[in-house]
């Protein structure tokens, strides 16, 4: 290893714990929208069943999502301030990232398909790439699930 290899090695390190924050900030910023209320949701989960192109999940979303729209919205707002909480803090990880890869599936499957910009959609698809990785590289070493007093279904 040279000098400037040297140099960057506490960074590589790091870095796991670098990202796995920085995922749990882009889900606390869309937790945080939905803290004042949902109701804006209504409008979006109709707009977005009419536009899935996805044969049989427009259905699902039209005939059971939509009318119970308060549930589902309430719990996208619980999940993702979940996930975002656990990343943040490095607790139950790989587990709260497997969760928000199953939120960020449902948003690239459902509500990126009523957005009209393509660029903006990639914003979708970004929160499901990156909370896999998460997934894979684990909480890094800088998390609370290091410690020996979080229980081992945490770490």
């Amino acid at each position: 290893m040279n000098e400037s290899t040297a140099k960057l090695a506490p960074m590589h390190g790091a870095w796991p714990s670098l990202f796995r924050f920085t995922v749990g900030l882009y889900w606390l910023y869309f937790a945080s929208q939905k803290w004042l209320g949902v109701g804006w949701m209504h409008d979006l989960m109709v707009g977005t069943a009419r536009a899935n192109p996805i044969p049989g999940l427009r259905e699902i979303l039209t005939f059971v999502v939509v009318p119970n729209w308060l549930p589902f919205a309430v719990g996208q707002a619980v999940g993702e301030t979940v996930v975002a909480v656990l990343l943040i803090l490095g607790i139950g990880t790989r587990w709260a990232a497997i969760l928000a890869t199953l939120l960020a599936a449902n948003l690239a499957l459902t509500v990126a398909f009523g957005v009209t910009d393509d660029g903006f959609r990639w914003l979708y698809y970004l929160g499901l790439l990156a909370s896999a990785q998460v997934i894979v590289s684990g909480p890094g070493p800088i998390a609370l699930s290091r410690f020996g007093w979080v229980p081992a279904f945490l770490r």
